[in-house]
């Protein structure tokens, strides 16, 4: 007889414990979908997020400034080229999420080696980064890390 009532007890405390961690798991689950859904959201809005950036071309002469224009995406960045500007040049542009802002100004001058230039991407006043080249071929590209993600 205390066979059977300890046997019965025994089951009674494993099913306790199967029912009790089958719990115990439901609660972690929900938990752990619970932190998925707010970083999903997090970044879902960080994406969408609209953000401006200033650039900003300095030096003596540059043939052409390639620009990430916005109405891109991070995979496929809409460009746009100026064809011999004005210095110093500066353009404000609409980008969204983790789009990277980037400004690539170029300068060919066989003549005149020395030449320098320098560009930067200008945030809410900070400047992000900043680079200089000089040369017959110069190029001074500035590509940054989005704000909304940094």
């Amino acid at each position: 007889m205390n066979h059977i009532r300890r046997s019965a007890v025994s089951a009674l405390v494993v099913a306790g414990l199967v029912f009790g961690l089958g719990a115990c798991s439901e609660a972690t689950d929900k938990a752990a979908q619970r932190a998925e859904d707010a970083a999903l959201e997090e970044v879902d809005e960080q994406i969408s997020e609209e953000y401006e950036v200033t650039y900003e071309v300095t030096g003596e002469k540059v043939d052409s400034i390639d620009f990430n224009a916005g109405g891109g995406d991070a995979s496929d960045p809409k460009f746009e080229t100026v064809e011999n500007p004005t210095l110093p040049w500066k353009k404000t542009v609409q980008l969204r999420g983790i789009e990277a802002p980037a400004v690539m100004p170029l300068t060919v001058d066989v003549d005149d080696a020395s030449g320098e230039i320098t560009c930067k991407i200008v945030y809410k006043g900070k400047t992000l980064v900043e680079e200089s080249g000089a040369g017959a071929v110069s190029v001074a590209g500035c590509v940054a890390v989005s704000p909304i993600v940094g």
